[in-house]
């Protein structure tokens, strides 16, 4: 062996040498999750999860599924989402691509004149004559062959970081399926406040009837001189505020239809609904199971699991680019300097094959910072996913509290409107037979509409708790 081959070989063994040692010295610094829930919402082991029913089963009114179906189907969001999931896909295409050999064909062709003076000059006019004829000059050159490439994977840094695509790829899935329920609830809850909306312009119509009449019984006892012009004009200035509200209340309702449009991605048009049912529907029951199922129902919390797989993987793809890489080269074809000597064998016949290990030697503060960063992430990615088993949990303790607590309030403003509307009654009776103060009426009436505002607004609030619930045990999403 020459010194200059012995040379090249000792500067290999000792680049490997050095790229090995270097790397024992990174570890890696994983963080572990916990994954610890509690047992039991409020001590019920009850593993039975409204959350696992699909929401044309959870919802019951047919409007409403119809809305969300087509929101499914057209909301703009959500599909630009799916194409979020597609770029994802062509990721993981493209990181298997680097996994795999890769090959091309080449055709080419050239013309070379050079110095007689020169060494290639000098071999071509010794060569011997061919054919009768000497080699031409200028000397042409045409090819045709395939060559092939591949790192071979030794410390699997081209599997993981597949992996980790392909980790990345379904967490876009998963943040589509939270999309989903998101979608849902939000069309849910809209729906629910244009129904209550359409309950209180319904709501303030009736009270507006009663205040008229009271209006014209004040004009009446005012003429005969039982009451002055003020009370005339304090029911005056009633009537008037009611009906100026009317207006406010169907700005309200043409805003709720179109955000429910909106969210259905169709331009404004009115939205079928049934609001004479409003007050008479009543929650389902929700089962909550037990706290573990949330990891497996819960998009969000599934997400964050594969973002913490794939920042894991992550870690492992930036240690091992400190380590040397293997490159496998190989060609085969022809090449002649005329045509038709082209595709002559063995004359014309080439071929190669070549192996290239190279190790990191300088430039490693850029490998160490974006092993670093690589090193962070996946801590990051852990406090991510404990943050968002936490958020799960006390969504559901809160709307589990706020069951009982809405249907006592319902409860009691029920009876809070009952008591109101006898009072209505009894306080015109006895202002018609001058029993009563004509502001004890004005005040019974403003209170009975407050009440019966509050008693619409409590009632839509348990709607839209019950598919928060719905929503915070993983519910919306399954088709």
């Amino acid at each position: 062996m020459s010194t200059n081959n012995r040379i090249g070989s000792w500067v290999v063994i000792a680049s490997i040498a050095i790229t090995v040692t270097a790397c024992k010295s990174l570890k890696i610094h994983y963080k572990e999750e916990n994954k610890y829930t509690p047992e039991a919402y409020q001590s019920s082991k009850d593993t039975t999860n409204t959350g696992e029913v699909k929401w044309k089963t959870f919802f019951h009114d047919q409007y409403l599924i119809a809305l969300i179906d087509t929101a499914l189907k057209n909301n703009q969001e959500l599909n630009i989402t799916l194409q979020e999931i597609a770029v994802a896909q062509s990721e993981v295409r493209a990181k298997k691509g680097e996994f795999l050999p890769s090959a091309g064909v080449g055709v080419g062709a050239g013309l070379e004149k050079v110095g007689e003076y020169t060494r290639d000059g000098a071999v071509e006019k010794n060569l011997p004559i061919r054919d009768g004829k000497a080699f031409p000059d200028p000397l042409g050159n045409f090819t045709v062959g395939l060559n092939a490439s591949w790192e071979v994977d030794i410390w699997r840094k081209l599997r993981n970081a597949r992996d980790a695509a392909s980790s990345r790829y379904l967490s876009t899935i998963e943040g589509k399926n939270f999309m989903v329920t998101n979608l849902v609830a939000e069309i849910s809850n809209s729906y629910y406040e244009l129904m209550a909306y359409d309950n209180k312009l319904e709501i303030l119509k009736q009270n507006l009837e009663i205040q008229k009449n009271a209006l014209e019984i004040v004009k009446l006892q005012k003429t005969a001189g039982e009451v002055t012009e003020l009370a005339v004009k304090k029911f005056e200035a009633e009537v008037y505020k009611n009906q100026s509200h009317l207006f406010y209340l169907q700005q309200q309702i043409i805003e709720a239809e179109n955000r429910v449009n909106f969210l259905v991605g169709r331009f404004p048009q009115p939205v079928a609904r049934n609001s004479a049912a409003f007050q008479q529907m009543v929650p389902d029951t929700i089962y909550t199971g037990i706290p573990s199922q949330l990891l497996q129902n819960r998009p969000d919390i599934r997400q964050a699991e594969l973002g913490l797989t794939a920042s894991k993987l992550d870690v492992k793809v930036a240690r091992a680019n400190f380590y040397p890489s293997l490159r496998i080269t190989a060609g085969v074809g022809y090449q002649a300097f005329n045509v038709k000597y082209l595709i002559t064998s063995p004359q014309s016949l080439l071929y190669n094959i070549a192996g290239d290990l190279v190790a990191p030697l300088i430039n490693r503060n850029a490998l160490k910072a974006k092993y670093a960063a690589a090193n962070a992430k996946q801590i990051q990615s852990v406090y991510k996913y404990e943050q968002t088993i936490l958020n799960a949990y006390i969504e559901v303790t809160n709307r589990m509290s706020k069951i009982s607590n809405l249907k006592n309030s319902y409860d009691l403003k029920q009876k809070q409107v009952d008591a109101m509307n006898q009072s209505i009654t009894i306080s015109t009776n006895l202002f018609k037979s001058a029993k009563a103060d004509y502001m004890e009426v004005l005040l019974t009436q403003r209170d009975a509409i407050e009440a019966k505002f509050d008693l619409v607004e409590i009632k839509q609030e348990q709607l839209s708790n019950m598919v928060s619930m719905y929503q915070a045990l993983g519910g919306g999403w399954k088709q």
